[in-house]
């Protein structure tokens, strides 16, 4: 192994409800096992990721490896963007681990996995940027949004619980949600119109395993947006079901389309999720910074690269 490498593991204690925490012996194993040259720290609170990574960019640190939920790796990618010399990886260990596929890695990291981080394959990703933040594989408006916020409290601290919350979050709203109007404008098309989803993204899985943007490829310098118009109730549960096999695009209330940037307004603050985090504005700047991140894959899975 390269001596010169200098592997920094940044752990988000509470991600995967304390898995992560108890995931952090396998990780001293794994550095001792490769001989790594490596550090681990503990994020004690929101966005301390971001610094984290930062400081062990000008510490001179060549590889920084987010270890937790999709998160921390959002946060921790963040904290790195200005320094282009410092390979990034994940380790998943959270709930939903929808990012760790167009990475090619598994839901919760195998010896397989391990191997591939190690051996460190890169491969240069799109970034998406919204209103100044960053995110790695999408943001969502409208029910996904909502359902996201449900798994947060009052102070933005994430609520506990199982993965199985996020299947009940999203029976109450396919019931209850109610659409809200907004306006964009894309490839020089103004477009008034109500929404009960609209997702832009530059991986395809969301919520422990929908698969809202069947097509996206992560180093396309496109952004894939999919837009669900309102829906009747038998609708939304049919959609529903066909979601998690990204089977959903024929339906005539969806569309499906990619672009560079995007702009979007609404009459009222609504919740929007970066990477599932939970932010609220009326108003949205999104766009694709094509090849912005160098980051470690496993190329021989199922990620979702041009290569």
């Amino acid at each position: 192994m390269n001596t010169q490498n200098k592997w920094g593991f940044i752990i988000n204690p509470v991600a995967g409800n304390g898995y992560a925490r108890k995931y952090a012996d396998k990780v001293s194993q794994v550095a001792k096992d490769y001989k790594l040259d490596s550090k681990i720290v503990f994020t004690e609170r929101r966005m301390h990721a971001a610094e984290l990574a930062a400081q062990m960019a000008r510490d001179g640190f060549t590889h920084i490896i987010a270890v937790g939920g999709d998160g921390v790796i959002n946060e921790a990618a963040s904290g790195i963007m200005d320094f282009d010399d410092i390979t990034f990886g994940i380790v998943s260990a959270g709930t939903g681990n929808d990012f760790a596929p167009v990475l090619g890695f598994s839901n919760h990291f195998t010896d397989a996995d391990w191997h591939a981080l190690v051996k460190s394959d890169t491969i240069r990703m799109d970034v998406g940027l919204c209103n100044g933040r960053y995110f790695l594989n999408g943001m969502g408006v409208g029910f996904d949004a909502q359902v996201a916020s449900e798994n947060y409290k009052d102070d933005l601290e994430i609520k506990g619980g199982s993965g199985t919350k996020y299947f009940w979050h999203i029976i109450k709203n396919i019931l209850f949600y109610k659409e809200k109007s907004f306006r964009s404008e894309s490839n020089s098309v103004v477009r008034d119109a109500a929404t009960f989803m609209k997702t832009i993204a530059n991986g395809r899985r969301f919520g422990g395993g929908y698969y809202l943007t069947p097509k996206a490829i992560a180093n396309d310098g496109m952004l894939d947006i999919c837009l669900v118009e309102p829906v009747t109730l038998i609708e939304r549960f049919r959609l529903f079901l066909k979601v998690p096999h990204g089977t959903h695009l024929g339906h005539k209330k969806v569309s499906y389309f990619q672009t560079d940037k995007v702009k979007i307004q609404f009459n009222e603050k609504v919740p929007h999720h970066l990477d599932g985090e939970l932010y609220f504005s009326d108003s949205f700047d999104v766009s694709i910074l094509p090849k912005k991140l160098d980051i470690i894959y496993n190329a021989n899975g199922d990620h979702y690269f041009q290569v």
